[in-house]
């Protein structure tokens, strides 16, 4: 019976304290488990009872769990590794066990997560994208947890910023949720890692996401909220980082939307109002005129038509007949002018026949 088997065993567990507790207790896994009903009911928080079903889990097969990680060609890193997170110790309860596609670095202790809704406005995707991408223009890890939404826009700004992302599941490493992320957790596993303390096989449990948002928030120095309601999943996840410790940032938004409750909520109860991502490099000691990013600049050869348009807009998306009304322009006018700004990269179209600005 190998270590890594017993590791396994203890992740199975899904209670990380306990399974700390035992190794330390008993010296390290193999010990636990040759540990018999008594010695295992003289640990603190251990009852008979407990005991017995522990002691049970011994000559419990772990055969698919070990085929699982080799088939991803993922390992076990164990919190007695040199190699585990060192944000992570850092927690109240961090995970004895985590199992992880491609590789963190000593360098991505300097992470930040990005967290908010699975149905972003237009703005809120901006937005995230934006920060995301200048964040990791400056060679801070984006962390996130892989949702659709906000936490897929975070992953891919981290990616199109060039840098490093961290994917932290709510069910195990074979199990690709949403699925239409698939593709981009095997990015992620490229450029940064895929980690989930559930063993391989454990489903996506609504009750599961909460639980690994403190992971979310512990690996990183801070947690930038961008859209969410008062009571989603971003809220879990920005308590957790206050009572860890870690800073909590939230990006406002129209006072109209619902998802803009959470982060003004934030904000009246003292996180810190982030409108661009100088704002999160200015709290965290980095120097902002040097990490202000290159800007696309508005073309100076522009007809005063599409200089009205493009004032006009900005990150709300605004409807065509919007646009035509307040700019004074012929339909036919608005829209060639429309089309042209967008093969120009100046504008973007988003869904409902609306424009935002791309600059």
């Amino acid at each position: 019976m190998s270590e890594i088997e017993n590791w396994i065993r203890l992740a199975k567990l899904e209670s990380p304290k306990r399974a700390v507790a035992l190794v330390d207790h008993f010296g390290g896994p193999d010990e636990v488990f040759r540990a018999s009903v008594q010695e295992l009911a003289g640990v603190e928080g251990m009852s008979i009872k407990a005991a017995e079903r522990f002691r049970a889990m011994a000559s419990e097969p772990v055969d698919q769990e070990l085929e699982a990680i080799e088939k991803l060609n993922a390992k076990v890193v164990t919190y007695r590794d040199p190699d585990y997170p060192a944000n992570l110790r850092q927690i109240y309860d961090p995970p004895a066990v985590l199992f992880m596609r491609g590789e963190i670095r000593e360098e991505d202790r300097f992470a930040l997560a990005i967290v908010g809704t699975r149905t972003p406005s237009e703005y809120g995707r901006s937005m995230a994208m934006k920060i995301g991408r200048d964040l990791a223009k400056r060679g801070l890890c984006i962390v996130s947890g892989a949702a659709r939404g906000i936490d897929t826009c975070a992953h891919n700004a981290a990616l199109e910023g060039g840098g490093r992302t961290i994917a932290v599941l709510g069910c195990g490493l074979d199990i690709p949720y949403p699925y239409e992320n698939r593709g981009l957790l095997n990015k992620i596993a490229e450029n940064g890692a895929v980690i989930s303390e559930f063993v391989p096989g454990t489903k996506p449990d609504a009750w599961r996401f909460p639980v690994r948002n403190r992971l979310v928030s512990g690996l990183s120095l801070g947690v930038l909220v961008v859209e969410s309601r008062v009571n989603g999943g971003a809220m879990i996840t920005a308590t957790l980082a206050a009572e860890q410790g870690r800073d909590v940032w939230a990006v406002p938004g129209p006072t109209d939307h619902s998802t803009s409750e959470g982060p003004h909520n934030l904000i009246k109860d003292g996180a810190k109002l982030v409108e661009r991502a100088e704002d999160i490099l200015a709290d965290l000691g980095i120097e902002v005129e040097s990490a202000r990013p290159e800007r696309p600049s508005i073309p100076s050869n522009l007809t005063p038509e599409q200089m009205t348009v493009i004032q006009a807009l900005n990150l709300h998306p605004k409807h065509v007949d919007e646009i035509i009304a307040e700019c004074k322009l012929t339909p036919a006018v608005a829209n060639s002018t429309l089309t042209l700004l967008e093969m120009l990269g100046l504008v973007r179209r988003v869904p409902g026949n609306a424009y935002v600005r791309a600059v």
